[in-house]
């Protein structure tokens, strides 16, 4: 009877540890990640025809963080590869989200909770990287490699100025290849260290963020408590990736991190996701002024497709803050900056961008200046400036 007991007893724990390793994870993040309208995504006949035309790119999207196979289509969430393919995305920035408070505020955060540890528990990360965030880092990275090792050549990880020349003879003939390139969102995944820089740099990072959500020991957040400057680790690691050929990412960067990076900056910045003041104000918003100071140094602002930062939620809200930015800071430095699958609702998944298209015609660009904004702007950078 005992046995008989003991047997039922570990039935349920197996059944209930099954329920959270695998219907969970999707769970938390169909409640995270939102897409507004379901696809397929209607398009003017002339945006249709262009967008066939484009190199389209995005600097920012989390999906590494979920628990989702990047090689099979999704029916939630917004990017994975096939999705990618259909929507015409030929270049996407894989940032890797290592530590975010609970109760995030775009106002102020401290670094004391951590709402990582517990979803890396429930998606069955290695054991290091429950609590380590160079681990976590690291583990994402992995997921890329893996994905791209899989893909049968469909997936291809951009690191260096070869692999973007090779990537675009490429899809000269094969449309349905897609590169892939790392950033990490917050420089608190290098656990204080500036040495752990080369270990991310190893493992294919060539965007780094300086802060997320709170301020950390390299410098601080728009959303910090603090809200401070580059500390020295903090300048140490901005010279150390430039050294090495790859961009600060100045997206949730406090105004004394923009002031110091800008300063030390001798290549161009990267800002991956983000809004502008001139159309949506508030805390998250780069200010006119930060702005043409990223420009002057060659940078490139990706303008993101969530609320905070169009106060909009369709294409023409971003294609209103790309206007705004354009006439202020010129054509050859604005980019697409989702910051899908970031915890965000969006208006579409990556299969939609055609939207843009078509809201960019309407904002009465050219359709040399639509190539750009769309993907050449972020695929001119990597071509002459990654390592």
């Amino acid at each position: 009877m005992l046995k008989k007991a003991l047997f039922g007893v570990v039935i349920v724990l197996l059944l209930a540890l099954g329920i959270v390793w695998f219907v969970v994870p999707a769970q938390v993040e169909k409640g995270k990640n939102i897409t507004l309208n379901p696809p397929p995504y209607a398009a003017s006949p002339a945006a249709q025809e262009l967008h066939r035309k484009l190199l389209v790119a995005d600097l920012h999207a989390d999906t590494l963080l979920w628990n989702r196979d990047l090689l099979a289509r999704g029916n939630y969430g917004h990017v994975d590869v096939p999705r990618l393919v259909a929507g015409n995305v030929a270049v996407q920035a894989f940032t890797v989200v290592t530590k975010t408070p609970k109760e995030m505020s775009i106002e102020s955060n401290t670094g004391d909770t951590d709402n990582i540890s517990l979803l890396a528990m429930v998606e069955r990360w290695p054991l290091a990287a429950w609590s380590n965030l160079t681990e976590r880092a690291l583990y994402q990275a992995r997921r890329l490699h893996d994905a791209a090792a899989g893909s049968k050549g469909k997936l291809v990880i951009l690191k260096n100025k070869g692999d973007v020349m090779q990537f675009l003879e490429r899809r000269k003939t094969e449309p349905d290849v897609v590169a892939g390139w790392l950033g990490l969102e917050g420089a608190h995944a290098l656990s204080g260290e500036v040495a752990n820089f080369d270990k991310l740099y190893d493992a294919g990072f060539r965007m780094i963020g300086i802060a997320h959500f709170f301020d950390n020991e390299m410098g601080g957040s728009a959303h910090g408590a603090a809200k401070g400057g580059l500390t020295d680790k903090g300048q140490e690691l901005v010279k150390r990736i430039q050294e090495k050929n790859a961009f600060v990412d100045l997206a949730h960067a406090s105004p004394k991190v923009i002031d110091d990076v800008l300063r030390l900056a001798t290549r161009p910045i990267i800002v991956s996701h983000t809004g502008v003041k001139g159309t949506c104000n508030n805390n998250r918003n780069l200010s006119d002024d930060q702005l043409k100071r990223i420009a002057l140094m060659g940078g490139v602002v990706g303008i993101g497709f969530w609320e905070t930062a169009t106060c909009g939620n369709d294409a023409k809200a971003i294609a209103r803050a790309i206007r705004y930015t354009v006439d202020l800071i010129g054509i050859d430095h604005v980019a697409l900056g989702s910051d899908f699958d970031g915890a965000i609702t969006a208006p579409f998944d990556t299969t939609g961008v055609v939207q843009i298209t078509d809201a960019l015609l309407q904002e009465k660009f050219t359709e040399p200046e639509i190539r750009k904004l769309m993907g050449e702007n972020v695929i001119r950078t990597l071509q002459f400036f990654l390592p």
